[in-house]
């Protein structure tokens, strides 16, 4: 009978042992990481300058034109857009702000430099051209420059 006292005791112990000898905590089923999204890359920032006979105009001057039309170039200065940028050019007279002259936007370009012809400048009437450059791939993505010119 004490073998069998010994063989019941063995049976309590060994269950217990291989339990207690087990890795824990490692589960059977494998849970997939989540992949880090990839950014969105971003636009730079849009800059140009406003050129008249290859020399960046001063913004806080009067430009004189010598005739009816004159000639300017965009330069866009900062990195252009995978889709290009449209250039808007509207003039204004500051008597009355009516519309001398405006593109209307349609200058659409992938060129860092766009030569645009203001025209319809009357002798002697101050007006305020403002040129806006803005992305055609992202909308926010836009910025104008301002100057005052007036026909000798």
């Amino acid at each position: 009978m004490n073998r069998m006292k010994y063989f019941k005791l063995l049976l309590l112990i060994v269950p217990v042992m291989f339990f207690a000898c087990s890795k824990g905590g490692d589960s059977s089923s494998t849970t997939t990481p989540t992949p880090t999204p990839t950014p969105t890359p971003t636009e730079a920032a849009l800059t140009f300058k406003v050129e008249i006979d290859a020399k960046e105009i001063d913004y806080s001057s009067i430009v004189a034109a010598l005739a009816a039309t004159q000639a300017i170039n965009v330069n866009v200065t900062s990195a252009l857009p995978k889709d290009g940028v449209t250039i808007t050019v509207n003039v204004n007279k500051n008597l009355d702000n009516t519309l001398v002259y405006g593109n209307g936007g349609v200058a659409s370009s992938t060129a860092a430099t766009n030569a645009v012809s203001i025209a319809n400048l009357t002798s002697g009437v101050l007006c305020t051209a403002t040129v806006v450059v803005s992305s055609k791939t992202t909308s926010t993505n836009l910025v104008s420059k301002t100057f005052q010119i007036a026909r000798k």
